[in-house]
């Protein structure tokens, strides 16, 4: 007895023109070019989940940067002083912080300041 792939077959290509949907043109309509495009956008999102965690990392640094000038200070004094005030805070609670609770900060940086003294 033979083994019929149809059924198979047009569920493969149903996955890719559903993950295809909304492209412009033939990319959503015919198999062989949704194929690539699905391709090359499954190695965007892919690049793209590495790429956010840099771009907000960065983001974090430039608001606590910001924060510490406003006190007189350098970002990498003030994460100096953190770490021999032996303050384990990630950057992007010290962001936040910065940004919302500028008195707290302003203490921080005091301590920090106290410490490099």
């Amino acid at each position: 007895m033979r083994i019929k792939r149809a059924v198979n077959a047009v569920k493969k290509r149903r996955k890719i023109l559903k993950l295809a949907k909304g492209y412009f043109g033939s990319k959503s309509k015919l198999y062989r070019v949704a194929r690539q495009a699905v391709m090359k956008s499954l190695t965007y999102s892919y690049v793209g989940r590495k790429a956010k965690k840099r771009d907000f990392r960065k983001l974090w640094i430039a608001r606590i940067n910001a924060g510490c000038r406003m006190n007189g200070l350098s970002y990498s004094k003030f994460m100096h002083g953190l770490d021999l005030l032996g303050l384990n805070l990630n950057r992007k609670v010290l962001s936040d912080m910065a940004i919302n609770d500028a008195q707290g900060f302003t203490a921080l940086c005091e301590q920090v300041k106290a410490k490099l003294a």
